[in-house]
């Protein structure tokens, strides 16, 4: 979910007539990116006839999602060597209980740990080349999970080599099947700078590739 909004700054990965970075300095730039944001946006999950609207707040390296019915807010914490996902009480923050991180959020393809965003930190990583997605050149990398704690055992990340957007992630279980697909479908303009309008994140019935939900997230003007 790309810290939703945070992908789509414009900074450059590479420049013309300079070898390409390693995965180490793409991963960072994009983590840059991310920690840099003002944002105050609303926001929506939709699979099929349900909706979960939310509110997406950021500043700089702090990320809060908020929910309703029933009331939760998540807070990100974007550090310089990993994340931490905590859960916002009245007593004030608790770590995120790592047991329930690949739960699903209101039943969406989404779980906990898609929105912490760990695997930007993980340091078993190589660039495989260079691909388009939606006309979009971009470097095609390969993470490897450091631990079974993940859901998932390796991802592979499309990241825009113009803009550091991540425009599409796929996860493999621990069978090495594909588990999930996360694709940016659009972009939109809000006061001069470019964020994300639609990403689609599809669940696959592992061994067959088959969609068994879809669920959308769309951030609002």
């Amino acid at each position: 979910m790309r810290k939703i909004a945070a992908f789509f700054l414009m900074l450059p990965l590479s420049i013309h007539g300079q070898p390409p970075p390693s995965a180490k300095d793409i991963l960072a730039s994009v983590r840059m990116l991310e920690s840099r944001q003002q944002i105050d946006l609303q926001g929506q999950l939709r699979e099929n006839d349900i909706v979960v609207p939310f509110r997406l707040t950021q500043n700089g390296p702090l990320i809060r999602y908020s929910f309703t019915n029933p009331n939760e807010v998540l807070q990100l914490r974007l550090g310089e060597k990993s994340s931490r996902l905590d859960l916002v009480t009245g007593a004030g923050t608790e770590k995120f209980v790592a047991s329930k991180l690949q739960q699903k959020i209101r039943d969406a393809s989404l779980t906990y740990e898609d929105l912490a965003f760990k695997f930007l930190y993980w340091q078993n990583a190589r660039v495989l080349g260079e691909e388009n997605v939606r006309t979009r050149n971009c470097w095609k990398l390969q993470l490897r999970a450091p631990s079974r704690e993940s859901q998932y055992s390796n991802l592979l990340l499309w990241i825009d080599k113009a803009s550091g957007a991540l425009m599409r992630m796929e996860g493999y279980d621990w069978n090495a099947q594909l588990a999930k697909r996360f694709e940016v479908v659009s972009a939109q303009k809000i006061d001069d700078r470019w964020f994300l309008k639609q990403m689609r994140v599809e669940e696959l019935q592992p061994g067959t590739n088959k969609v068994q939900s879809r669920t959308y997230l769309e951030i609002k003007k």
